[in-house]
């Protein structure tokens, strides 16, 4: 399954939706993707992964670093995932105390601008 990236605004809150599979393959779109718009002046990103069937190691890594350059930004990449078997890689790795993770859009847009 390829990978697809799309961008839309919810609020003033940029939305990045993933679907498909975040691979070793696949993972340095993403990477890029995210890279252009905290180029652009964003600080804070939802990374919308409810699309996402598989997500490995490297996915895992263009994540981790996309959160850390929010946060030198002054800002945050939350996630939205409500799919199990993605949440336990978060929870294996320990991500899950790393990163803010929200089961709709809304949730994770209301989290950073509420």
């Amino acid at each position: 399954m390829e990978l697809s990236v799309s961008r839309q605004t919810v609020g003033d809150i940029p939305v990045v939706a993933v679907s498909g599979e975040v691979d070793v393959y696949s993972a340095p779109a993403l990477k890029e993707s995210l890279a252009e718009l905290m180029q652009s002046g964003v600080s804070t990103v939802v990374v919308d992964l409810t699309g996402v069937g598989f997500l490995d190691s490297t996915g895992l890594g263009a994540l981790v670093e996309a959160r850390s350059a929010t946060t030198e930004a002054g800002g945050s990449l939350p996630l939205v995932c409500n799919h199990e078997r993605i949440l336990k890689l978060f929870t294996i790795t320990g991500l899950d105390g790393v990163f803010s993770i929200h089961p709709t859009v809304d949730a994770a847009v209301s989290s950073v601008s509420g």
